[in-house]
């Protein structure tokens, strides 16, 4: 910028003058802004973290003492410990399936703490008020026979619906206001079923605790408790079942994501959709398990198993079209210049992913490991938000969301670039000529019987070049 024509009075500094294409050399880098833009009040990123957090913290804190106050200190430290024990396994199968382009791990610890604290809030106090509200309408001449029935008809007709609709809603939030992550099935699965691990966590420590206040009042103990039968059909026959039905929820929700904006009637029928069918199918197994006996076993192995071995099915297919998606779209920046040939190949399989980082960590260390896995999650997002706008759904933002991706690829090309090249090289089948060998005749070659497709019979020789 240059001075103002003007001569400056004493004590009053130059005035800038306008430029077409002003230079900015003195500003601050951002982190130094002592002037930054103000925004509204709900506008604020940090507020509304905050107030989530909040609110979140809060939940948690009544759970705990609602789950407290009903198991007792010791059935509460009981149930807590053998409620735990699924959860890192489920979390890393849920990892595992998104291996692709992993969603962020602030997304995974909201969705676990919405599930853990809120949803179960949700769930624990609407479900109360709805047994007591059904008890008192039921007419039986027994208080007990009231009783019982009002729960059935509660788990079977009530629960479903209230838990469905609290997990769902960390989905809904999710999507709404975390957009750039959700990029299509896999994401919704994975964070429906983290959502739903948190949930049967809470709801696991109640029921164990439960069991283990029954068992110290009746004397049991061993395999014949009612605590040991409660982890075995809870921990170990279905730790999957809350997530297998969120993941109905989580589906919608990524096609809904895959759905141009324009189609805005598809975008809000298919996660509603989604989410009825796992009301439905969380209601049939309740209603099972209040039946007991062999229809519960009936259900579960000829119903839950089934859908179970489905939705996984179709998970690492979805998981394997987001490879071929990745495949599909980066070419496009071969042609520009800014990937290298075989980058498109490599990117697209797990096996030369894993064989880019080792060899980045073996050649470089540990910080250049994480250079290619950062390039490798840029790249597939860059293959995503392309492959959205060929279909219409990438919204106004594109350029400046592709110039962002191309730019932490720049950042990370001198070592992810070299590292993704190599694993491309060990991971692409090399073409073999064809071997020269004895072959019959063949009467249906299209130009006649002659030697075989490969080449010429014994005793042929090679033709001179």
């Amino acid at each position: 910028m240059h001075p103002s024509p003007f001569p400056p009075r004493p004590h009053h500094p130059p005035v800038p003058v306008f430029e077409p294409q002003p230079r900015f050399e003195a500003v601050p880098a951002r982190a130094h802004w002592r002037y930054r833009p103000s925004r509204g009040f709900w506008h604020s990123r940090a507020l509304r973290a905050g107030t989530l957090i909040t609110l979140l913290v809060l939940s948690g804190l009544v759970i705990l003492a609602l789950v407290r106050e009903q198991t007792g200190t010791e059935g509460f430290l009981v149930g807590l410990g053998l409620a735990v024990l699924p959860v890192p396994l489920m979390v890393a199968a849920f990892r595992w399936l998104d291996r692709v382009e992993p969603e962020p791990w602030r997304n995974l610890v909201f969705a676990f703490a919405w599930g853990a604290c809120a949803a179960t809030l949700v769930a624990i106090i609407a479900n109360g008020f709805a047994t007591e509200w059904i008890a008192t309408r039921v007419e039986t001449s027994a208080s007990s026979d009231s009783s019982a029935q009002a729960e059935a008809w509660g788990a079977t007709f009530v629960a479903p619906i209230v838990e469905e609709s609290a997990k769902g809603a960390a989905l809904l939030l999710l999507f709404v206001f975390r957009r750039r992550d959700f990029d299509g099935i896999v994401d919704g699965v994975v964070i429906a079923g983290i959502t739903a691990t948190g949930f049967a966590f809470t709801e696991n420590i109640l029921y164990l605790g439960n069991a283990f206040g029954e068992d110290q009042a009746m004397g049991a103990s061993g395999f014949q408790s009612i605590t040991a039968a409660t982890f075995f059909i809870r921990i170990v026959m279905s730790p999957f079942a809350h997530p297998l039905f969120t993941a109905l929820t989580g589906i919608g929700f990524g096609i809904a994501a895959l759905t141009a904006p324009r189609r805005r009637l598809r975008r809000v029928l298919v996660p509603v959709a989604g989410l009825v069918t796992a009301m439905v199918l969380h209601a049939v197994w309740n209603g099972s398990a209040s039946l007991g006996g062999l229809s519960f076993i009936a259900v579960y192995g000829m119903f839950m198993v089934p859908v179970f071995g489905l939705l996984t099915w179709l998970v690492i297919w979805s998981r394997g079209n987001e490879l071929k998606t990745v495949q599909t779209h980066l070419p496009a920046y071969v042609a520009a210049g800014w990937l290298l040939p075989s980058e498109p190949h490599a990117l697209s399989s797990m096996r030369a992913r894993a064989l880019a980082r080792d060899a980045a960590r073996r050649l470089h260390g540990k910080e250049a490991a994480r250079a290619v896995a950062e390039y490798t999650g840029f790249a597939t997002a860059l293959a995503f938000l392309r492959g959205r706008a060929y279909k219409g759904a990438a919204g106004a933002d594109f350029a400046a969301r592709e110039q962002e991706l191309l730019h932490h690829l720049w950042q990370r090309k001198d070592l992810a670039q070299p590292a993704l090249t190599h694993a491309a090289m060990l991971t692409t089948r090399p073409w073999l000529p064809p071997q020269w060998g004895p072959h019959p005749p063949d009467p249906h070659h299209p130009y006649g019987p002659g030697p075989g497709p490969t080449g010429p019979t014994p005793g042929d020789t090679p033709p001179q070049r």
